[in-house]
């Protein structure tokens, strides 16, 4: 039997950043520091992805309560490497600090790292050492997983929009009608991006109302067929009230987007979902409210996607030579000097597109050429030169 306390430290490292995606490449080493020679029989190094759900339901029985478990897991990670192999002979360690570099590669498809009430998404890394009649001793490191979600996509960029309406009652009494409509740009958003809001409500009952707006973040968790949610507000904001008979008109109304963990629409027992709600408080009855679907993702707004921009703002041409004009003009030279020298012509020439390397991507435009010179006098009728009254004139027949 190994004698205690030969083991000083073991450690597993990750040599890249903080969070990872699928299909990345997972680089550490599992650092083990000895006292004194060891005799190992194996080390080895597991990578694992799990998701899990639990929760607790009581019923009522008569006088009992009983209990039902609602439990369910995912696996998206599974990887396992021998550092040092059990071949049947122990190998022996020599006192000092060993390391043992391992990659894992990670599944194209992975679900964001999550926690949550009643389930989680964890990632980790797990030693082991077996030594000859001895316990195992183990080590572990978590790491984050962050599933891209690009909004740039056609069904991220659509706008969204929706309108309800919902008739005032109390005591059975029409009170009148409360519609409101509402439209956002887009429906994916990347976090510290500004939802910028329009809407129109519409108050003809006889009491004031309160619009609001909210991004509610839904998880769901799902085990055995049942659902199990969690709604909370992440951000919102609360308008002015609005008198009765009147309209009130959001133009653009700002809905800034705090710092929040992604969707994750990869998993099949949680999800993560955003909506944007449009609210509005009716004294006397319940809230009317309009639900439109968000996605949070992680890859930014493009500023080529954009439907509103221009092919001008797409392209950057060096306009450097703006600063070369004189203050003052020149008089413009004999048409002889200019094109009877060949480096003049060459020069009046457009360049060649290997002349301006990567300046103009995509469309070739016109080349302007430097001005320098006043321009030619306006056209007139009048001749500025006329002929002497002593020259005579010359006979066209002859």
């Amino acid at each position: 039997m190994q004698p205690p306390g030969r083991v000083r430290r073991l450690q597993v490292r990750l040599d890249d950043g903080p969070a990872h995606g699928g299909g990345e490449l997972l680089h550490g080493c599992v650092r083990l520091e000895l006292r004194g020679a060891l005799r190992v029989r194996a080390l080895e190094v597991c990578a694992r992805g799990l998701a899990t759900v639990h929760w607790l339901e009581s019923h009522s029985i008569g006088l009992n309560i009983v209990y039902r478990d609602h439990t369910a897991c995912q696996t998206f990670l599974y990887r396992r490497r021998q550092l040092i192999s059990d071949n049947g002979e122990a190998t022996v360690l020599q006192a000092g600090r060993h390391e043992f570099p391992f990659t894992f590669q990670l599944p194209e498809t992975l679900a964001t790292s999550f926690e949550g009430k009643h389930g989680s998404v964890r990632y980790w890394v797990k030693a082991k050492l077996h030594r000859p009649w001895s316990t195992v001793k183990k080590a572990k490191k978590e790491f984050t997983v962050i599933e891209p979600i690009d909004i740039n996509t056609p069904a991220l960029l659509a706008p969204q929009a929706g309108a309800k309406e919902k008739l005032a009652r109390a005591w059975y009494c029409n009170r009148g009608q409360v519609s409101v409509t509402a439209k956002i740009d887009r429906k994916g958003y990347t976090p510290g991006e500004v939802i910028p809001i329009f809407a129109e409500i519409d108050n003809c009952t006889s009491r004031a109302v309160v619009p609001k707006a909210a991004i509610i973040q839904t998880q769901t968790f799902i085990a055995r067929g049942t659902k199990k949610q969690k709604k909370s507000v992440v951000t919102s904001i609360t308008g002015d009230p609005i008198p009765a008979g009147k309209r009130e008109v959001w133009h653009g109304r700002a809905l800034k987007i705090p710092p929040v963990g992604p969707s994750i629409l990869q998993c099949r027992i949680i999800q993560v979902e955003y909506s944007l709600k449009v609210c509005v408080d009716i004294p006397g009855t319940s809230k009317l409210l309009l639900e439109l679907p968000l996605v949070i993702g992680t890859i930014p707004l493009h500023p080529f996607g954009s439907r509103t921009s221009s092919v001008s703002s797409q392209y950057s041409v060096n306009l450097d030579w703006l600063s070369t004009i004189p203050e003052q003009l020149e008089a413009p030279p004999e048409y002889s000097a200019v094109v009877s020298s060949p480096e003049a012509e060459q020069s009046l020439a457009p360049p060649c597109r290997s002349e301006l390397g990567d300046i103009l991507e995509g469309p070739f435009f016109a080349y302007i050429q430097e001005f320098r010179f006043r321009p030619p006098p306006l056209y007139s009728e009048v001749d500025p030169n006329p002929a002497s009254d002593s020259i005579r004139p010359r006979c066209m027949t002859c």
